[in-house]
Protein backbone atom coordinates (compact mmCIF):
# COMPACT_ATOMS: atom_id res chain seq x y z
CA UNK A 1 0.00 0.00 0.00
CA UNK A 2 2.97 2.32 0.49
CA UNK A 3 3.23 2.68 -3.31
CA UNK A 4 -0.13 4.46 -3.33
CA UNK A 5 0.20 6.51 -0.16
CA UNK A 6 0.52 9.92 -1.89
CA UNK A 7 -2.75 9.34 -3.77
CA UNK A 8 -4.48 8.00 -0.65
CA UNK A 9 -3.44 11.02 1.40
CA UNK A 10 -5.44 13.15 -1.04
CA UNK A 11 -8.51 10.93 -0.70
CA UNK A 12 -11.32 12.57 1.33
CA UNK A 13 -11.86 9.27 3.14
CA UNK A 14 -8.50 9.80 4.89
CA UNK A 15 -8.83 13.52 5.53
CA UNK A 16 -6.90 14.53 8.68
CA UNK A 17 -5.52 11.01 9.17
CA UNK A 18 -1.74 10.63 9.28
CA UNK A 19 0.17 8.41 6.84
CA UNK A 20 1.03 5.63 9.29
CA UNK A 21 -2.60 5.38 10.38
CA UNK A 22 -3.77 5.13 6.76
CA UNK A 23 -1.48 2.16 6.15
CA UNK A 24 -2.49 0.54 9.44
CA UNK A 25 -6.18 0.96 8.65
CA UNK A 26 -5.89 -0.51 5.15
CA UNK A 27 -4.28 -3.64 6.59
CA UNK A 28 -6.87 -3.74 9.36
CA UNK A 29 -9.81 -3.74 6.93
CA UNK A 30 -8.05 -5.98 4.39
CA UNK A 31 -8.21 -3.52 1.47
CA UNK A 32 -7.43 -4.97 -1.99
CA UNK A 33 -6.02 -3.43 -5.19
CA UNK A 34 -7.28 -4.50 -8.64
CA UNK A 35 -6.41 -3.39 -12.19
CA UNK A 36 -8.80 -2.88 -15.13
CA UNK A 37 -8.48 -2.26 -18.86
CA UNK A 38 -10.18 0.61 -20.71
CA UNK A 39 -13.97 0.09 -20.96
CA UNK A 40 -13.82 -2.91 -18.63
CA UNK A 41 -16.69 -3.10 -16.17
CA UNK A 42 -15.42 -2.72 -12.61
CA UNK A 43 -18.76 -3.32 -10.92
CA UNK A 44 -21.80 -4.36 -12.97
CA UNK A 45 -25.36 -3.31 -12.32
CA UNK A 46 -27.02 -5.88 -10.07
CA UNK A 47 -23.86 -6.89 -8.22
CA UNK A 48 -23.82 -6.59 -4.40
CA UNK A 49 -23.44 -3.01 -3.19
CA UNK A 50 -20.85 -3.70 -0.52
CA UNK A 51 -17.61 -2.13 -1.68
CA UNK A 52 -16.19 1.37 -1.61
CA UNK A 53 -13.72 1.98 -4.42
CA UNK A 54 -10.87 4.48 -4.48
CA UNK A 55 -9.33 5.30 -7.86
CA UNK A 56 -5.55 5.02 -7.57
CA UNK A 57 -4.76 5.68 -11.24
CA UNK A 58 -6.71 6.13 -14.45
CA UNK A 59 -10.36 7.18 -14.36
CA UNK A 60 -13.79 5.68 -13.77
CA UNK A 61 -17.28 6.53 -14.99
CA UNK A 62 -20.57 5.78 -13.28
CA UNK A 63 -22.99 4.82 -16.06
CA UNK A 64 -26.73 4.17 -16.06
CA UNK A 65 -28.45 2.19 -18.84
CA UNK A 66 -32.23 2.45 -19.18
CA UNK A 67 -34.68 -0.21 -20.38
CA UNK A 68 -34.14 0.74 -24.05
CA UNK A 69 -30.35 0.73 -23.78
CA UNK A 70 -29.88 4.50 -23.61
CA UNK A 71 -26.64 5.36 -21.83
CA UNK A 72 -26.31 8.17 -19.29
CA UNK A 73 -23.08 9.16 -17.53
CA UNK A 74 -23.88 9.96 -13.91
CA UNK A 75 -20.39 11.21 -13.02
CA UNK A 76 -16.68 10.62 -13.58
CA UNK A 77 -14.22 9.62 -10.85
CA UNK A 78 -10.57 10.67 -10.85
CA UNK A 79 -7.54 9.44 -8.86
CA UNK A 80 -7.95 9.84 -5.07
CA UNK A 81 -11.76 10.01 -5.44
CA UNK A 82 -14.29 7.43 -4.23
CA UNK A 83 -17.21 5.58 -5.78
CA UNK A 84 -19.84 3.21 -4.44
CA UNK A 85 -19.92 4.67 -0.94
CA UNK A 86 -23.52 5.94 -1.17
CA UNK A 87 -24.87 2.57 -2.32
CA UNK A 88 -22.81 0.60 0.19
CA UNK A 89 -23.69 2.81 3.14
CA UNK A 90 -27.38 2.79 2.17
CA UNK A 91 -27.43 -0.98 2.65
CA UNK A 92 -29.15 -1.71 -0.68
CA UNK A 93 -28.80 -5.26 -1.97
CA UNK A 94 -27.41 -4.48 -5.41
CA UNK A 95 -25.82 -1.56 -7.22
CA UNK A 96 -28.17 0.16 -9.74
CA UNK A 97 -25.44 1.40 -12.11
CA UNK A 98 -22.38 0.18 -14.00
CA UNK A 99 -18.93 1.30 -12.87
CA UNK A 100 -16.65 1.37 -15.94
CA UNK A 101 -12.93 2.06 -16.41
CA UNK A 102 -12.45 5.05 -18.74
CA UNK A 103 -8.84 4.04 -19.32
CA UNK A 104 -6.35 1.61 -17.78
CA UNK A 105 -7.22 1.95 -14.12
CA UNK A 106 -6.20 0.76 -10.65
CA UNK A 107 -8.77 0.66 -7.88
CA UNK A 108 -8.51 0.06 -4.14
CA UNK A 109 -11.54 -1.85 -2.82
CA UNK A 110 -12.73 -1.60 0.78
CA UNK A 111 -15.58 -3.61 2.26
CA UNK A 112 -17.92 -0.93 3.62
CA UNK A 113 -18.96 -3.04 6.61
CA UNK A 114 -15.32 -3.27 7.72
CA UNK A 115 -15.38 0.53 8.05
CA UNK A 116 -18.83 1.05 9.53
CA UNK A 117 -18.37 -1.62 12.19
CA UNK A 118 -15.76 -0.65 14.77
CA UNK A 119 -12.95 -3.20 14.73
CA UNK A 120 -11.70 -5.26 17.67
CA UNK A 121 -8.37 -3.43 17.53
CA UNK A 122 -10.14 -0.23 18.67
CA UNK A 123 -8.18 1.90 16.20
CA UNK A 124 -8.24 5.52 17.33
CA UNK A 125 -8.80 6.80 13.80
CA UNK A 126 -11.75 4.52 12.99
CA UNK A 127 -14.44 6.96 14.13
CA UNK A 128 -12.82 9.70 12.08
CA UNK A 129 -13.06 7.49 8.98
CA UNK A 130 -16.81 7.10 9.56
CA UNK A 131 -17.13 10.89 9.90
CA UNK A 132 -15.24 11.34 6.63
CA UNK A 133 -17.60 8.95 4.83
CA UNK A 134 -20.55 11.02 5.99
CA UNK A 135 -18.92 14.14 4.51
CA UNK A 136 -18.19 12.39 1.21
CA UNK A 137 -21.80 11.20 0.89
CA UNK A 138 -23.04 14.75 1.59
CA UNK A 139 -20.77 16.23 -1.09
CA UNK A 140 -21.86 13.59 -3.62
CA UNK A 141 -25.47 14.49 -2.86
CA UNK A 142 -24.72 18.10 -3.83
CA UNK A 143 -23.11 16.93 -7.08
CA UNK A 144 -26.16 14.80 -7.84
CA UNK A 145 -28.42 17.83 -7.45
CA UNK A 146 -26.17 19.78 -9.83
CA UNK A 147 -26.65 17.10 -12.47
CA UNK A 148 -30.41 17.32 -11.98
CA UNK A 149 -30.10 21.10 -12.44
CA UNK A 150 -28.50 20.43 -15.84
CA UNK A 151 -30.61 17.54 -17.14
CA UNK A 152 -33.93 19.07 -16.02
CA UNK A 153 -33.57 21.82 -18.64
CA UNK A 154 -35.88 21.43 -21.63
CA UNK A 155 -33.58 21.84 -24.63
CA UNK A 156 -30.12 20.62 -25.59
CA UNK A 157 -28.96 24.25 -25.75
CA UNK A 158 -30.19 24.99 -22.22
CA UNK A 159 -28.56 21.84 -20.85
CA UNK A 160 -25.26 22.69 -22.54
CA UNK A 161 -25.24 26.30 -21.35
CA UNK A 162 -26.13 25.31 -17.78
CA UNK A 163 -23.34 22.70 -17.75
CA UNK A 164 -20.73 25.12 -19.13
CA UNK A 165 -21.65 27.80 -16.60
CA UNK A 166 -21.37 25.31 -13.74
CA UNK A 167 -17.91 24.29 -14.98
CA UNK A 168 -16.81 27.92 -15.23
CA UNK A 169 -17.97 28.46 -11.64
CA UNK A 170 -16.27 25.25 -10.49
CA UNK A 171 -12.89 26.28 -11.95
CA UNK A 172 -13.45 30.01 -11.30
CA UNK A 173 -12.43 30.67 -14.90
CA UNK A 174 -14.07 31.26 -18.27
CA UNK A 175 -11.56 28.78 -19.76
CA UNK A 176 -11.60 25.13 -18.65
CA UNK A 177 -11.27 21.50 -19.71
CA UNK A 178 -14.18 19.12 -19.20
CA UNK A 179 -13.67 15.37 -18.51
CA UNK A 180 -15.80 14.21 -21.47
CA UNK A 181 -15.46 13.79 -25.21
CA UNK A 182 -18.48 14.70 -27.37
CA UNK A 183 -20.26 11.36 -27.01
CA UNK A 184 -19.62 11.26 -23.28
CA UNK A 185 -20.84 14.85 -22.88
CA UNK A 186 -24.01 13.91 -24.78
CA UNK A 187 -24.46 10.92 -22.46
CA UNK A 188 -23.97 13.13 -19.40
CA UNK A 189 -26.44 15.75 -20.64
CA UNK A 190 -28.81 12.97 -21.78
CA UNK A 191 -29.11 14.37 -25.30
CA UNK A 192 -28.41 13.26 -28.87
CA UNK A 193 -24.77 13.67 -29.89
CA UNK A 194 -25.52 15.21 -33.30
CA UNK A 195 -27.89 17.74 -31.74
CA UNK A 196 -25.27 18.62 -29.14
CA UNK A 197 -22.63 19.16 -31.83
CA UNK A 198 -25.01 21.47 -33.70
CA UNK A 199 -25.58 23.60 -30.58
CA UNK A 200 -21.85 23.81 -29.85
CA UNK A 201 -21.18 24.95 -33.43
CA UNK A 202 -23.94 27.57 -33.18
CA UNK A 203 -22.55 29.05 -29.98
CA UNK A 204 -19.07 29.11 -31.51
CA UNK A 205 -20.35 30.68 -34.74
CA UNK A 206 -21.98 33.63 -32.97
CA UNK A 207 -18.90 34.17 -30.82
CA UNK A 208 -20.26 33.15 -27.44
CA UNK A 209 -17.83 30.28 -26.82
CA UNK A 210 -14.74 28.62 -28.19
CA UNK A 211 -14.61 24.83 -28.23
CA UNK A 212 -11.71 22.53 -29.05
CA UNK A 213 -12.36 18.91 -28.12
CA UNK A 214 -12.56 18.91 -24.31
CA UNK A 215 -11.48 22.54 -23.94
CA UNK A 216 -14.05 25.32 -23.71
CA UNK A 217 -13.85 29.07 -23.29
CA UNK A 218 -16.85 31.30 -22.55
CA UNK A 219 -16.39 34.59 -24.39
CA UNK A 220 -19.62 36.36 -23.44
CA UNK A 221 -22.58 35.95 -21.12
CA UNK A 222 -24.16 32.98 -22.86
CA UNK A 223 -27.27 33.22 -20.69
CA UNK A 224 -28.26 36.39 -22.52
CA UNK A 225 -28.77 34.54 -25.82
Amino acid sequence: MKNYIEILKKCPLFDNIIENDIITMLHCIDAKVASFHKKEIIIAEGEPAKYIGIVLSGAVQIVQIDYFGNRSIVTDIKPSELFGESFACAGIKSIPVDVVASTTTEVLFIDCLRILQLCSNTCTFHRHIIYNIMKVVAVKNIMFHQKIEVTSKRSTKEKLITYLLLQAKKYNSNSFEIPYNRQELADYLEVDRSGLSVEIRKLCHIGLIEANKKNFKILKNINEK
